[in-house]
């Protein structure tokens, strides 16, 4: 309610206007200097692509986002608002958010020559001066730039009266950031269009001859290869982008984990408790990084982290079910509820097979190989020889989804199992006890030291004697 109200209240409360590319660099300086990232919530970037954009946004770039789906890309676009001043004033009622110091278009201007210094003046958030398009083959030059409005014509205005043009989506974002995202899918010929808007920093209205020097910055996004065909960005386009940043998948296990437990969907019910072991949530994660080293995998559509945030919602959710079937109130994923992932996985990768039907099996395989590695990571050998040795001399252990977990803690005692559970970290918790005995087994499966039967929902374990 403090804020300046009018352009001689503006003046004398000494604001300054300044382009959005130096408003925006103003606020990422701020942030370095005090040591905090330009852009929160990113993790596995700090090295590669934060960099990349810190320099871009000093240097005043328009930016391109090159990257396989699930990298982050809208994220980071979306939060560069946060580097907008929190209000900035414009002229009362104008569609182009004009610069009381500096208006551009026809309604800020006649409103400027009639009030003069008591021209009224609105704030807007930067919410507001953020602008977002995902590119479509039929998104026209009219969505982008503007047409005509008929209905203004109706009203009684010339067509040669500027005021009868409805801007589109790139003017309504003049003195902000505007950002196209999936920018190969748009027709190259719209695509044309932004060419001035890139370079000259204005827009030109089809049968006018009205020119606005736009105050934008533009940021899009797109697929390093577009594996669909659906389109390209054409080469001036892409030349007028000053900085080109290319975003990637986490490097390590641990990154891709530390992602899902940020953006995993937390299970909270008054009904069960729900733990997720460690090592549950990295075999999650480490079956979509054999996912992105598969060859049978099609490497050109990428594996976006989205398949292991699913798979870690999709393994909780069995867990839970199993849980209340059984009566339970504690809830723990098994290695027996990862069968329940091939749901979350299926749509998410593309399998490439010369033989049809083997999806299944190569979803499997990529199932086990994470399992082992993760156990090889987590279990030292050497002090279940004694546990291995009990099973060549007849032990069986039966596990599935209808053994309760109370059942696994006869199983607990057995000769070099507690060792193997103290390394893992597991609490007494029947639910935590029972996933960590699993793991286990099927790890010493894994390792060819424990043959496994299963039938249904029912797994044996027994010696290889």
């Amino acid at each position: 309610m403090n804020r300046p109200q009018n352009l001689a209240e503006l003046r004398r409360s000494g604001w300054v206007s300044r382009p959005v590319k130096d408003e925006v660099r103003s606020n990422a300086m701020a942030r370095m200097a005090a040591g905090a990232p330009v852009v929160a919530g990113l993790l596995g970037y700090d090295d590669t692509v934060l960099p990349q954009l810190e320099n871009a946004l000093l240097a005043g770039h328009d930016v391109i986002f090159l990257g396989e789906r699930g990298q982050a890309k809208t994220r980071i676009i979306r939060s560069l608002v946060e580097l907008l001043d929190e209000w900035a004033p414009v002229v009362a009622g104008s569609e182009i958010n004009d610069d009381p110091y500096n208006p551009v278009s026809r309604h800020a201007r006649d409103l400027m020559a009639e009030r003069g210094e008591d021209t009224p003046i609105e704030w807007v958030h930067r919410s507001r001066r953020f602008g977002e398009k995902l590119a479509t083959p039929d998104t026209s030059i009219a969505d982008l730039i503007g047409e005509v409005d008929p209905i203004r014509v109706a009203e009684g205005r010339y067509l040669a009266d500027e005021l009868t043009i409805h801007y589109g989506l790139v003017p309504r974002t003049n003195r902000g950031i505007f950002a196209i995202n999936e920018l190969p899918d748009l027709a190259e010929r719209i695509q044309v269009g932004l060419l001035n808007v890139l370079e000259e920093r204005d827009v030109q209205i089809r049968g006018y001859r009205v020119r606005l020097p736009l105050d934008v910055l533009l940021v899009a996004s797109a697929n390093p290869e577009d594996y669909t065909n659906r389109g390209r960005i054409i080469t001036p386009l892409k030349d007028r982008f000053g900085a080109q940043v290319r975003t990637h998948y986490p490097s390590e296990v641990a990154t891709e984990m530390a992602v899902v437990a940020q953006e995993a969907r937390p299970f909270v019910s008054e009904d069960i408790r729900v733990t997720v072991p460690a090592f549950m949530a990295e075999i999650v994660a480490g079956i979509t990084h054999q996912a992105r080293r598969s060859s049978h995998v099609n490497q050109r559509s990428g594996v976006s982290v989205r398949l292991s945030i699913a798979n870690q919602e999709t393994l909780v959710a069995n867990a839970v079910r199993r849980a209340l079937r059984a009566g339970e109130r504690e809830a723990a994923p098994r290695v027996s509820d990862l069968p329940a992932l091939a749901a979350s996985t299926t749509g998410k990768v593309e399998i490439e097979a010369l033989e049809e039907g083997r999806e299944p099996e190569i979803l499997d395989r990529l199932v086990r190989t994470a399992v082992l590695e993760t156990w090889r990571a987590r279990i030292e050998p050497e002090p279940l020889r004694g546990l291995v040795t009990a099973f060549d001399e007849g032990l069986l252990v039966e596990t599935g989804e209808d053994v309760p977990s109370a059942r696994y803690a006869e199983y607990a005692s057995l000769t070099g199992m507690r060792a193997a559970l103290v390394g893992l970290g597991t609490g007494e918790a029947p639910a935590e006890l029972a996933s960590a005995i699993e793991f286990v087994l099927e790890g010493l499966h894994l390792a060819k030291r424990l043959n496994k039967h299963t039938v249904g929902g029912r797994t044996t374990y027994l010696g290889r004697g």
